[in-house]
C-alpha cells in the first residue's frame, strides 16, 4: 500500500517517535550478539527485528498493511522479553514500551478508521473488527490451553500482557499468573486463539505441561 495514504503517514510518524525515544536505544539496530557475547541469542530469537529495519521497510513500501508493520514492532518487544528474564531491566523496558505502543497504535487505527484488531489493514473500517467470542469458543480455548507446552503458554501470557493485561490475574505471593478468558478483548482473543490452535495442531493434540518463568493457572472463564 502507498506510503502516502494517511494511515501510512501516521504509522511512519509513530515508528519514528518510538525510535527517537531515549529508552528505544537498545532496539534501534540489530542486536550485536557476537560483540556482546550472547552466543545463544540466535537459538533463542528465531526472527530478529529492530526499529531501524521497520522504518526502512515502511519507507520502501515493503508492508502490505499497517498491521504487518505493527506486528514487526511487537516482534521487537517479544524477542526482548523472550531472551531476557522476567523482571530484568530489559524485560521491564520492553514490556513498558510495548504497552505504550499498543495504546498509540489503537488511537492511530481509530483516527484513520482502520480496524485495530488486524485483518488486511488496507483501509478496513471498524466494522471489520473481531466479534465477541461465544461461550462455546471461550470454553474451547480454555481447554486448548492444557494441550500446549510451557513455552507456547508463556508466549500466550506475554501476548496478553501486552495486548490485554486486564485478562491476567497475577498472584505474586504464589508466583502465579491466571488467564481470565472472559476478560480477553475480542481482538486479542482472536490472535491468541489462532496461535494456540496452530500449536495444538502441530502437537497433534498431545497434552503439554509446565509453566513459563512464573507458574500459570491455565485459564478461568465464568
Amino acid at each position: 500500500m502507498s506510503s502516502t495514504a494517511p494511515e501510512w503517514q501516521a504509522m511512519s510518524k509513530l515508528v519514528s517517535q518510538v525510535y527517537a525515544k531515549a529508552d528505544a536505544e537498545p532496539f534501534r539496530e540489530p542486536v550485536d550478539w557476537k560483540a556482546l557475547g550472547l552466543f545463544d541469542y540466535p537459538q533463542v530469537v528465531k526472527k530478529p527485528m529492530d526499529l531501524g529495519l521497520i522504518k526502512k521497510k515502511i519507507n520502501e513500501n515493503k508492508y502490505k498493511s499497517i498491521h504487518d508493520a505493527a506486528n514487526d514492532v511487537r516482534l521487537i518487544w517479544k524477542n526482548c522479553m523472550t531472551y531476557n528474564a522476567d523482571g530484568s531491566d530489559f524485560y521491564n523496558l520492553a514490556q513498558t514500551m510495548a504497552k505504550k505502543f499498543e495504546e498509540k497504535f489503537e488511537k492511530l487505527c481509530a483516527q484513520n478508521e482502520v480496524a485495530a484488531g488486524g485483518g488486511d489493514g488496507a483501509g478496513g473500517t471498524a466494522s471489520a473488527a473481531p466479534q465477541e467470542p461465544t461461550i462455546e469458543e471461550k470454553r474451547a480455548f480454555a481447554k486448548s490451553l492444557y494441550k500446549i507446552g510451557k513455552d507456547d503458554l508463556g508466549q500466550v501470557i506475554m501476548d496478553l500482557d501486552v495486548k490485554c493485561p486486564k485478562s491476567l490475574i497475577k498472584n505474586s505471593a504464589e508466583d502465579e499468573v491466571e488467564i481470565n478468558v472472559d476478560l480477553i478483548s475480542p481482538a486479542a482473543f482472536a490472535e491468541v486463539r489462532d496461535f494456540v490452535n496452530e500449536k495444538v495442531a502441530e502437537a497433534g493434540g498431545a497434552a503439554g505441561g509446565g509453566k513459563k518463568k512464573k507458574s500459570a493457572k491455565r485459564a478461568r472463564n465464568q
